[in-house]
């Protein structure tokens, strides 16, 4: 299935140490990264997430937030950490020792620094669970998200494909009569110059413009290409870069068309087509 690498996942749920609220938002990258917000008695949490986080996506930078806050309605029962507190105050009060004129200490100051304050006794193993299992419920939001996102890029993508096929068609059906229209000016202009011209030298200019303006091959592997999406488009993996690959195809073939025209319909036709796959270039960029 198509994933957008585009998406945003919330869950909240109750934990023994509040109020636990992940926030996850991803956007298209080149490859997978992942940067975790968490707070400093929870950083231990981010390789295990990591793994998480490998097994479902590939591709597409993620951000990922944990907001850890009281349960409402409920007491919040605070504690000093004696210990940590004391070795900060120690450390502070050297480094006051050392300054001229030192600001008095901010107790505010003192209780956000890593360590000082605690929540009471909790049972830590329950809480990393609980953390764990919101972290992973977040990510099947997620994925269904890019999922859904990405069933839209690929409808998009196929409508494109399906205004590409009939100017593939008009261009072949029109090529006959373009080289007609060439061989015959050719041969028009020759008689005006020459009053016998040579027939084999004609014939060999012939077949020089019909080589030079035939744009069989060109439409052959547009057709092969366009039908390689449509058959991308319908696999079960990661499937952006083979899909940003077809596009530079595409895109080459349909230049090289609107080279050889010898004709404004084709030289239309190669500008509709290029514009057809610039679109789709677009909305491919965002494909895990």
């Amino acid at each position: 299935m198509i994933r957008s690498m585009t998406a945003f996942a919330r869950t909240e749920q109750e934990t023994p140490a509040g109020i636990a609220t992940w926030e996850l938002r991803s956007v298209n990258h080149r490859y997978l990264e992942a940067v975790f917000r968490l707070p400093e008695d929870w950083r231990a949490l981010e390789p295990t997430l990591r793994e998480a986080t490998a097994r479902r996506l590939r591709r597409g930078k993620l951000e990922a937030i944990l907001r850890l806050g009281p349960v409402p309605g409920q007491p919040v029962s605070l504690h000093l950490q004696e210990a940590a507190l004391e070795a900060l105050l120690a450390v502070a009060e050297r480094v006051a020792g050392r300054l001229r004129d030192p600001a008095p200490i901010d107790p505010l100051a003192v209780l956000a620094w890593p360590g000082v304050l605690g929540g009471g006794d909790v049972d830590t193993e329950a809480v990393r669970e609980a953390l764990l299992a919101g972290y992973r419920r977040a990510l099947d939001i997620l994925v269904e998200t890019r999922e859904r996102e990405g069933a839209r890029l690929a409808a998009s993508i196929r409508e494109r494909l399906d205004r590409m096929r009939p100017l593939v068609d008009r261009a072949r059906r029109h090529m006959p009569e373009v080289l007609e229209g060439l061989r015959r000016r050719l041969r028009e202009r020759v008689a005006e110059a020459v009053a016998e011209p040579d027939a084999e030298r004609l014939e060999q200019e012939l077949v020089y413009l019909a080589q030079k303006f035939d744009v069989a091959e060109e439409l052959d592997r547009l057709d092969h290409h366009i039908e390689e999406v449509e058959r991308v488009l319908t696999q079960d993996q990661p499937v952006g870069r083979r899909l940003d690959f077809l596009m530079q195809e595409l895109h080459r073939e349909a230049n090289t068309l609107g080279a050889k025209a010898a004709s404004a319909e084709i030289t239309d036709i190669s500008v509709e087509l290029k514009v057809l796959i610039e679109q789709m270039r677009e909305q491919v960029q965002n494909i895990e």
